[in-house]
């Protein structure tokens, strides 16, 4: 007992004069929210450490109070301090006080220049308001009195002062019977036996009465709104009729929105109060309010921002907006009087009145105010109905505003052509660094010179001779004042002179510019370049006249000529394109696809004479042409003239003397029936050009059809030995085989023909071919496999894989085949037969355009075919006459259907079109 009383004697005693508490777990004092700091300062360093001493503990010792401050990582503590290290201390010190004086003045002054600086971006903010600390020295009490409570800004909900008050007892008894359950009738309810309570005399609802009641209700309601109440004394714009269908037409708001609304007046309102003279913050909280359905809350704010901003045209155009017209008539009339200037106000305030006469006034009267505006001369302008009016106005607008390009061009489109030109000379004068002005001119002057048809030929070149040197001219007077357009510029001003109906001026402009800006090296080439771009962009008569002017400096380019027809050839008459190939083969007379052009179209235009002479032309320049020669053969042929075909053979035989045209002599033989004289001239073919396989295949194929299949097999194993390249003869060697009966020896030469022309995609399908056609479903599927893995990539063996699977699975495999083919034409083909098979009509119709999209797919008849047969099938004729079209323009000569129809000796002088609706019979 005693040692625990003597453990708790220290609660009697005096605390020591240094204690405080909490000094053993760390605390020194405490807080509160109203009293920040320590409640009572904390012992010194002296009064702990005479403590500690006398509880006996040793004081702490900082290890870091005897670090060298210069040394804080105290590589050389342990190291003595000696004489050396003091003066090289000493040397250090003055190298720094040097460094430091020779930079001095300039560091100050760029640290006081960045100070000053710092100060100007970014004020005090006790410099920012001293102007308006010192304005409240004039303050008035009324003033300071009028200015408004600051708003709870601080978004915390503040505690309600909730009152309690004692529950009356009516409620705590009501409330009690509710629970209860009635057990017994009153005496009316027993009256009727316990089942009806009766009502008394004169208490029977009247619904009739109460449907009239709210009707009228309803109807003094609407006419409350809409004005027509005597009792209201105002007027609103509410259809009372559409009153009700208008009701359904109100967006509830979600307590999110209706949040997000009271949050923004309250920033807009604070805007509005803290910067008055902000016009986008009134702007602002009227269109909240508007949003918010509180039109009248919209309308006084806007009319606070016009009071508070009346130099703002916006918050004047947003008060007209938002009230009606007649109250938007007189906010504008007001804001003409404070912005008078503003050419926004004017134009809205005209566009609220409804004649064209009350326009006129408006305007007339901005203009009295803002005579320069070129947008009010305009509107002005266009508001006239008479030609002589607004000749007046735009003869008073370009004096009062000379140096407005489109008043004056507009001016001079109303006046006659003559006085047009006195128009645009001043208009130059005015405005001597406007290109539109010489364009204008030039096009005046077009227009003048197309407008008479009476005029003859020469005049009219004459004329418009004109405007090439006025392009001319203008182009060297906008460079003499440094004007410098660039090449594009001046190209689209080409093109759009030409969507004008201007060609002529587009040609002078093209002449005038086209050369700017270009290399010598790279002329050819850009100008190219700038023809087929325009081409692409539709605008033709642009592509003609930069290839015109090409022709010019570069005549004997035959590619350039050849271009310029295909241009014509696709864009322009049958006379253009005359006049361009006849001028091709007189500068380029060795061009032979040029004298072929020129005496083709002349033929397809039913010349026959002309095409001769062409040809004949063609023989003089070009005696040992090969295409010339079998050009004039063929003309002959396809119009009767056998005998001169013939004769121009034999003497072309004699003077060219090439393997090609004994081959077309071999073939018009064989055109004729004349087999022996066919088979002669092969033989000569082949004595003289052995190693040529196409004469094999006609000797083969005229023994073939004699049905003399032994000579025919050894004119193809001559063909094959002399040509084993040609997959042309292994395939006729095979078909000959095969249609003798002898499948095994068909496989065998196929075989053969894969050994020495490895990864073939055609032997490798003729294979397939010849495993189907013996019955052999299983070996054709393994042959094609087989060819899938040496030819991955190619089209036609996955487009035989495509067919050789089960319906369902055709679609996946297709999307392989596309990947491994990289979109050959094709499996294209192939992918549109499927959706047509599928009667998904719209793609089956996209995929056959994209199998023939590009100039080599084109050339595959069989893809011509199948579009043909398919929209026979399901398109309109609209779309069959288009394929047609296309087809025949196109002229494919590939293809396996297509080839064997063409090269039938029966469709001897088809044509393509003809060609095309045979092939689309024959494909199944």
């Amino acid at each position: 007992m005693a040692s625990n009383k003597n453990k708790l004697a220290f609660l009697s005693m005096p605390a020591p004069a240094s204690y405080v508490a909490g000094l053993g777990r760390g605390a020194s004092g405490f807080t509160t929210r109203s009293d920040i700091g320590p409640a009572r300062e904390g012992p010194s360093a002296e009064v702990i450490a005479e403590a500690q001493a006398r509880r006996g503990e040793e004081p702490e010792i900082d290890p870091e109070q005897f670090q060298d401050p210069d040394n804080e990582y105290g590589l050389f503590a342990g190291t003595t301090y000696e004489q050396d290290d003091e003066e090289a201390d000493k040397i250090y010190d003055d190298v720094d006080q040097k460094m430091d004086s020779r930079r001095r003045a300039r560091r100050e002054a760029r640290e006081n220049a960045e100070l000053v600086k710092h100060r100007a971006e970014r004020p005090k903010i006790q410099q920012q308001f001293a102007d308006l600390k010192r304005g409240l020295s004039v303050v008035t009490d009324q003033e300071w009195e009028s200015i408004p409570e600051v708003g709870n800004l601080t978004r915390k909900k503040r505690r309600k002062d909730e009152r309690t008050f004692v529950v009356p007892d009516s409620i705590i008894v009501g409330d009690r019977s509710k629970s209860e359950y009635e057990n017994s009738l009153d005496t009316r309810q027993q009256q009727a036996n316990g089942f009806e309570t009766p009502a008394d005399s004169g208490t029977m609802t009247n619904f009739v009465e109460i449907g009239q009641a709210r009707d009228k209700i309803l109807s003094l309601k609407l006419d409350q709104i809409s004005g027509t109440s005597t009792a209201s004394g105002s007027a609103t714009s509410v259809d009372p009729k559409g009153y009700l269908t208008s009701l359904n037409s109100v967006v509830l708001k979600t307590e999110a929105e209706i949040g997000d609304i009271k949050r923004a007046r309250m920033l807009f309102d604070s805007l509005v109060k803290s910067n008055p003279k902000h016009a986008p913050g009134w702007i602002a909280a009227a269109c909240l309010e508007e949003h918010a359905g509180r039109m009248v809350a919209a309308r006084k704010l806007i009319k606070a921002g016009c009071e508070q901003c009346p130099k703002s045209d916006d918050v004047w155009l947003e008060a007209a907006r938002l009230h009606n017209n007649d109250d938007a008539k007189v906010i504008l009339a007001n804001a003409v009087q404070h912005v008078g200037q503003s050419v926004k106000i004017w134009l809205a305030a005209a566009d609220l009145e409804q004649d064209a006469k009350s326009k006129k006034r408006v305007l007339r009267k901005a203009l009295e105010n803002i005579p320069n505006s070129v947008r009010l001369w305009k509107e002005t302008v266009n508001l006239e109905e008479s030609a002589t009016d607004a000749r007046i106005l735009l003869s008073r607008a370009v004096e009062v505003i000379p140096l407005s390009v489109e008043l004056w061009l507009a001016l001079a489109r109303l006046e006659t052509p003559e006085r047009a030109k006195a128009v645009l000379n001043k208009a130059r004068k005015s405005v001597p660094t406007s290109h539109e002005i010489w364009i204008a001119a030039g096009r005046l002057l077009e227009q003048g010179a197309m407008s008479d048809s009476e005029k003859s030929t020469e005049a009219r070149n004459t004329e418009l001779e004109l405007v090439d040197k006025t392009i001319e001219l203008g182009v060297r007077e906008l460079r003499r004042h440094q004007v410098l357009l660039t090449r594009e510029q001046w190209l689209k001003e080409a093109e759009r002179c030409e969507s004008d109906g201007s060609p002529r001026t587009c040609e002078a402009i093209i002449k005038a510019t086209v050369s700017m800006e270009v290399e010598e090296e790279d002329r050819l080439d850009t100008w190219v370049s700038d023809a087929e771009s325009a081409e692409s962009r539709g605008m033709v008569g642009t592509a003609r006249a930069v290839l015109a002017y090409a022709l010019k400096v570069f005549p004997d380019q035959r590619n350039l000529w050849r271009k310029a027809a295909d241009l014509e050839k696709a864009h322009g008459t049958k006379e253009s394109l005359d006049a361009v190939l006849s001028q091709a083969v007189h500068y380029c007379p060795q061009a032979e696809v040029l004298w072929l052009m020129s005496a083709k179209e002349k033929w397809m235009a039913g010349d026959v004479p002309a095409a001769r002479e062409v040809l004949e032309k063609a023989f003089i320049a070009n005696p040992e042409s090969e295409q010339i020669w079998l050009a004039a053969v063929k003309l002959e042929a396809e119009n009767g003239e056998l005998g001169v075909a013939r004769e121009l053979l034999v003497r072309a035989r004699t003077v060219a003397d090439t393997e090609r045209i004994w081959m077309k002599s071999a073939v018009f033989e064989r055109q004729q029936g004349q087999y022996a004289a066919a088979l002669e001239t092969v033989s000569a073919a082949l004595s003289k050009f052995p190693k040529f396989a196409k004469l094999y295949m006609i000797q083969g194929q005229i023994r073939q059809m004699e049905k003399h299949y032994s000579t025919a097999r050894a004119s193809y194993a001559a063909g094959l030995k002399a040509c084993p390249k040609e997959i042309t003869l292994w395939v006729l060697a095979s078909k000959l085989e095969e249609l003798d009966g002898r499948s095994i020896k068909a496989r065998a030469l196929l075989e053969k023909g894969r050994l020495v022309n490895p990864a073939n995609e055609v032997l490798w399908a003729e294979s397939v071919g010849v495993e189907e056609r013996s019955g052999g479903a299983a070996q054709a599927k393994a042959m094609l496999a087989r060819g899938l893995q040496e030819c991955p990539s190619s089209g036609l063996l996955w487009s035989m894989s495509i067919w050789a699977e089960p319906r369902p699975t055709r679609k996946s495999r297709s999307v392989d085949a596309l990947k491994k083919s990289k979109d050959n034409p094709l499996i294209t083909c192939t992918v549109a037969r499927l959706f047509w098979a599928e009667r998904k009509i719209e793609k089956a119709r996209q995929w056959f355009s994209r199998s023939v999209a590009t100039e080599q797919d084109k050339d595959i008849g069989d893809h011509w075919g199948w579009w043909l047969k398919f929209e026979r099938q399901h398109g309109t004729p609209e779309y069959v006459e288009e394929v047609i079209r296309q087809g025949g323009a196109a002229e494919p000569h590939h293809g396996p259907v297509w080839q064997v129809i063409a090269k039938d000796d029966k469709n001897v002088g088809k044509s393509t079109k003809e060609l095309l609706a045979m092939v689309a019979d024959a494909l199944q």
